[in-house]
């Protein structure tokens, strides 16, 4: 496994990691795809704004990524508090690089002065949950139905780590 830094031409892996997740989980609560050149301009944009954008290859192809950015953007009273995202392949699951991604960019965010971290979870997600509980976070609060997908109302769990 090697991790590194995101490019703009990790763009097309990045969005066959999403597109299962998008289509039939409630990982996310999205149901659109983002294309590859917005996928591109994500990772161009979090990595100027110093934010950490990793991905995890092995034997050379992208099975995965995190990052993470400001909590409600745009407020400046969140400007410590980050949101992060994990997401791994299929077939790259239950092997350790969701850890190790994670705890690259809480370095990252704990280097770079930032206070908190954020995960907002779907709550009936148990692997989710148990995964951030194994890291060190804690519920920090629950917003019901305030996602809707798959023609059904789901929760938000918020979890939070201190950095």
């Amino acid at each position: 496994m090697k991790l590194r830094q995101a490019t703009k031409h990790d763009a097309a892996a990045l969005k066959a990691i999403m597109a299962p997740v998008i289509a039939s989980s409630t990982a996310s609560f999205s149901s659109e795809e983002r294309s590859e050149v917005e996928w591109a301009a994500m990772v161009e944009d979090r990595l100027a704004r110093g934010r950490a954008f990793y991905v995890a290859e092995v034997d050379g192809e992208v099975v995965g990524y995190a990052t993470y950015d400001q909590f409600r953007p745009g407020n400046n009273g969140y400007r410590f508090t980050m949101e992060h995202s994990v997401y791994l392949g299929d077939g790259a699951q239950g092997k350790g690089l969701g850890r190790i991604l994670m705890i690259t960019i809480e370095e990252h965010a704990r280097e770079a002065g930032n206070h908190s971290m954020i995960a907002a979870v779907d709550a009936d997600n148990r692997d989710s949950i148990a995964f951030h509980d194994a890291l060190g976070y804690a519920e920090a609060g629950r917003l019901p139905q305030a996602g809707y997908k798959f023609d059904r109302w789901l929760d938000v769990l918020f979890m939070q780590k201190f950095l």
